[in-house]
């Protein structure tokens, strides 16, 4: 298997990807992260090498302020990371090798992915997302955001949470993104697969995206959480099982 670790430019900013490709691959998953997370995560890198394992190449992406990336967490917003999701399939497309392009998206991630094959969806073959956050546009207009709430009519400047901080802008940007619609324009494969003891994202989310989609399958993992510390064996086995029965 050829590995490459390089970045991609997105208008000035850096993207810290990595590219794995088996040989003989013409196929490729684009990989991204999720909310605070970065591309050597264990379930990143895990679900990576069971594409790698079935012949697909993977494309990992951290993207704006995430992981060795460009940008200011606290600066990040949706559609900073729409338009860096954009780039990157961009970047795919121009790759000799690539006949397919599949998106596969961990959390907000997840999320970001569903936004992007609507966006893309005469390109892209395949969709999965893992514990997909799609219910952060909803809980923001209600005002609240990781359990902290705000004025959703006189939003704060910045959001403090744990470590870190949040700017006011992303919560302004989540505000008016209508998930249902990108659900609605993509006609392809989708698996959602979600732990029913997710303590970050409510197992309800996944279902009812799941239930939307056009061709959704949604498969729940009994007992695991949001970045599934207790059964990834199962999520691996899930996704090599869908893969292979949609797409050979």
């Amino acid at each position: 298997m050829r590995s490459s670790q390089f970045y991609i430019m997105d208008d000035g900013i850096r993207l810290n990807a990595r590219l794995d490709v088996p040989e003989g691959s013409d196929r490729l998953v684009i990989v991204i992260h999720g909310f605070t997370g970065h591309i050597e995560e264990t379930h990143i890198t895990a679900v990576s090498g069971t594409f790698n394992a079935l012949g697909y190449a993977t494309l990992r992406v951290d993207m704006y302020g995430h992981g060795h990336s460009d940008g200011a967490f606290r600066d990040h917003t949706l559609f900073k990371w729409m338009t860096n999701a954009l780039t990157v399939i961009d970047y795919a497309r121009g790759l000799d090798f690539v006949k397919e392009i599949y998106l596969c998206g961990h959390s907000q991630g997840g999320l970001l992915v569903m936004l992007a094959a609507a966006m893309r969806r005469e390109l892209i073959r395949g969709l999965i997302p893992l514990s997909p956050a799609a219910m952060i546009p909803e809980i923001c207009r209600r005002g609240e955001m990781l359990g902290i709430p705000f004025d959703p009519d006189n939003i704060p400047e910045e959001l403090a949470f744990d470590d870190k901080t949040l700017g006011g802008n992303y919560l302004r940007v989540a505000q008016t993104i209508r998930v249902e619609d990108a659900i609605d324009r993509y006609d392809g494969p989708v698996l959602i697969v979600h732990g029913d003891d997710d303590e970050s994202v409510p197992v309800r989310v996944g279902i009812d995206a799941a239930k939307r989609y056009k061709n959704g399958t949604v498969k729940l993992i009994n007992g695991d959480d949001h970045c599934y510390h207790r059964h990834l064996d199962q999520v691996l086995d899930a996704v090599k099982a869908w893969m292979t029965a949609q797409f050979g």
